[in-house]
């Protein structure tokens, strides 16, 4: 489904090939002072040219080191538009660095970035999105999201955001709840994510069941998703007509069937015919996902009795081309031809 793209593009009184570019590491020290400057053009052209600079590696480390992340952090809450923008972009180049995110934790940039959580200028907000994403990634950051306490605030930022912002949000958040759900959870988020598995956006649809998997990895998450009754939902995404989302809906369900009551919610939601249909998927990760989540219904006896009469499509499995699908297909035979 086609929808507006958040532009990058600069006010129309804005020149960047006016923008005084030097080259090479002696050139940010000069940028790292003019930062400083009272004056708004000098401000906006530094961070133009340092925006540039920073596409370079080395520079990105030697910025870290001269101290551009204390400035940028102060021109983050700048009046200007253009020097907020500027400023998030160069934070996000930087993000996309492994030196730019130790020094984004050394430096406390994420709080700071936080501060632009409800900018008016959507691009602000899409930068500074993108640089918690990339923080992410890492677990060093992911950890200093949570202790920044941000992810109420991004679980919040779901029910308003634009689109192409709640893909960001996301992606941190699948992220960071693998490590932590508790403040995920008592935000409400396995309500708000409910209902994003019905978002006329595929990717929306896709990345919300792989945050639900993640805040299935943990009890309390497993113990909400079944209050909210969003397993029949997730049973429903497997025959979504998008691959993805039918693949990160089987593996929240993998997580879901874990306990015998998730057990029962699915096999009461008819999961075993479309789980059955996955094992065939293209994607190895729909097939694993899927295999795993029948071999969770195989526990009851119930789920057994329905699979012993599907064995075979078990036994194409042990020649898959991926190793860990045959290893769970190996395992789910033998707990389908388990008798008591």
């Amino acid at each position: 489904m086609a929808h507006a793209r958040i532009s990058a593009e600069l006010p129309p009184d804005i020149d960047p090939t006016k923008a005084p570019l030097a080259f090479g590491e002696r050139a940010l020290p000069k940028l790292n002072e003019e930062l400083r400057a009272p004056e708004l053009l000098t401000r906006q052209r530094a961070l133009m040219a340092l925006c540039d600079l920073l596409h370079d590696p080395e520079n990105v480390y030697q910025a870290t080191q001269l101290g551009f992340l204390d400035n940028l952090k102060i021109l983050l809450l700048d009046s200007d538009s253009t020097v907020r923008q500027k400023s998030t972009e160069a934070l996000y180049i930087m993000a996309t660095h492994n030196v730019g995110r130790h020094g984004f934790i050394q430096n406390r940039v994420i709080p700071a970035l936080a501060q632009l959580l409800d900018d008016p200028v959507d691009i602000c907000r899409k930068n500074v999105h993108q640089s918690f994403e990339m923080m992410a990634r890492l677990p060093e950051g992911a950890l200093d999201m949570l202790q920044a306490d941000l992810i109420p605030s991004l679980v919040s930022k779901l029910k308003t955001e634009l689109d192409e912002i709640q893909e960001l949000i996301l992606d941190t958040l699948a992220n960071c709840l693998c490590l932590e759900a508790s403040d995920a959870l008592a935000s409400g988020a396995v309500t708000i994510l409910k209902d994003k598995l019905a978002h006329p956006s595929a990717a929306i649809r896709s990345k919300a069941a792989w945050v639900l998997l993640g805040i299935g990895i943990h009890p309390e998450g497993k113990t909400t998703a079944l209050e909210e009754d969003i397993i029949p939902v997730l049973v429903s995404l497997l025959e979504d007509p998008e691959p993805e989302v039918q693949a990160k809906a089987a593996g929240a369900l993998m997580f879901a069937t874990v306990t015998p009551q998730g057990r029962y919610s699915a096999l009461g939601a008819e999961a075993i015919p479309p789980l059955l249909k996955l094992l065939a998927a293209e994607a190895s990760e729909a097939r694993l996902s899927a295999t795993k989540a029948l071999t969770m219904l195989a526990e009851l006896p119930e789920g057994r009795q329905i699979l012993l009469g599907h064995l075979a499509a078990f036994e194409r499995r042990l020649s898959d081309p991926a190793e860990a699908v045959r290893r769970a297909a190996e395992i789910a035979i033998r707990v389908i031809k388990w008798t008591p």
